[in-house]
């Protein structure tokens, strides 16, 4: 099989593009990384306090109304009959 004349250099052009494009968007992630503004470590306390404390109420609150219509539906069940 007989390559193609001219073959070779356009794979290693499409390569050597590839390479590049790949240096410009790292680069351009550094650059954008750079702007980015980091909070503060006491902001990040706050906001984790806040995560914490919302999910520990939630479960609680999910908890209880859960227990509560599961014995709802018990005391339905044995009221009636079906269970």
């Amino acid at each position: 099989m007989a390559e193609e004349p001219g073959r070779f250099e356009t794979v290693r052009e499409a390569a050597g593009g590839r390479f590049e494009r790949w240096r410009l968007f790292l680069s351009e992630v550094r650059n954008e990384l750079k702007r980015v503004t980091w909070p503060s470590q006491k902001e990040v306390y706050a906001t984790t306090v806040v995560v914490i404390l919302t999910s520990i109420f939630f479960g609680v609150y999910l908890f209880v109304l859960d227990y509560g219509l599961n014995n709802l539906v018990q005391w339905i069940f044995k009221k009636f009959g079906a269970a």
